[in-house]
């Protein structure tokens, strides 16, 4: 997400030369990162700086996919979110144009809605990313931050038109939870729910995860919990991830995820250094058993 802005070039280069040669293959950026700490006020550096690593590196369009979203950037610089682009047809098509330019590439592999556009009409967006899949410049297309019931009703236009449907959600999720009902201090970031993963479940749908490790709430001193979480539900579930962490001989941000690969649930992990790559891809190996999986879930 921080590529180019909080993220520098070259440390960039190096912690995804290092996901690739761990085995990654899933590049996840959006048009509008990260317009909040740019001083351009508008998003972009991200992919710019993904384009240019795809660019310097042979064959590394062949090794990786490229998951990129439109819904957020400003279309007028520092003016967020009244001037957000949007979902309307040529907002879609626009963004999309722009990120395939900054990345240098014919297509992505993933498109998402970043968020909803309740100001235009489901149908049309429906329609304009069914209509970018059928032209070749986007091979799937995946919702993020959407009610389950809004991606069904998506999905279910998507058909009766004879479009491709959203196969794919994106949803902020880890092991401990906010209390219900309170607001998040991230604006737009929606939590995975009970109906999210039922709707996946019975649709074959694939579920991703962002902030699985909570800007590294778990681990480090000077990055607290934000207050919402601050519940009973919280300390037990901490105490609980010790105790696995410890029988398992692994860090606790190796089990949070572990923990979410037992569940199908594909987490993204925003490395901005190498040796935090390297943690997370150590815990693609750690296999918790259906013990260790409920003992975390139930102290929740």
């Amino acid at each position: 997400m921080d590529f180019g802005t909080v993220v520098p070039r070259d440390r960039a280069f190096d912690v995804v030369d290092r996901f690739v040669e761990r085995g990654g293959g899933w590049l996840d950026t959006a048009n509008c990162y990260s317009f909040w700490v740019d001083p351009s006020g508008v998003g972009g550096a991200s992919e710019r700086v993904l384009g240019e690593w795809l660019a310097s590196r042979s064959g590394a369009r062949d090794a990786v996919r490229i998951a990129t979203k439109v819904r957020q950037d400003p279309l007028i610089p520092h003016r967020w979110p009244e001037s957000a682009e949007g979902l309307s047809g040529s907002a879609i098509r626009a963004g999309v144009a722009a990120s395939l330019d900054r990345l240098g590439v014919d297509s992505v592999d993933l498109l998402w809605a970043h968020a909803e556009d309740r100001s235009v009409e489901l149908e049309e967006t429906v329609r304009a990313f069914g209509e970018l899949v059928a032209e070749g410049a986007v091979r799937r297309v995946g919702a993020a931050n959407h009610a389950s019931w809004r991606v069904e009703r998506a999905r279910t236009i998507a058909r009766s038109a004879g479009l491709e449907p959203w196969t794919a959600l994106q949803l902020r999720h880890s092991l401990v939870q906010p209390r219900p009902l309170t607001v998040l201090p991230e604006a737009g970031h929606r939590l995975l729910t009970p109906d999210d993963l039922d709707l996946a479940h019975e649709e074959g749908i694939a579920v991703w995860a962002y902030t699985p490790l909570l800007h590294g709430g778990y681990v480090r001193e000077d990055k607290p919990f934000s207050e919402p979480y601050d519940h009973p539900g919280t300390t037990r579930a901490l105490v609980a991830l010790g105790d696995v962490a410890r029988e398992r001989g692994a860090t606790k941000n190796q089990v949070v995820l572990a923990w979410l690969l037992a569940q199908d649930i594909s987490p993204i992990i925003g490395a901005s250094r190498v040796e935090y790559v390297d943690e997370a891809m150590d815990a693609v190996s750690l296999e918790l058993t259906a013990e260790e999986v409920e003992r975390l879930s139930s102290a929740r």
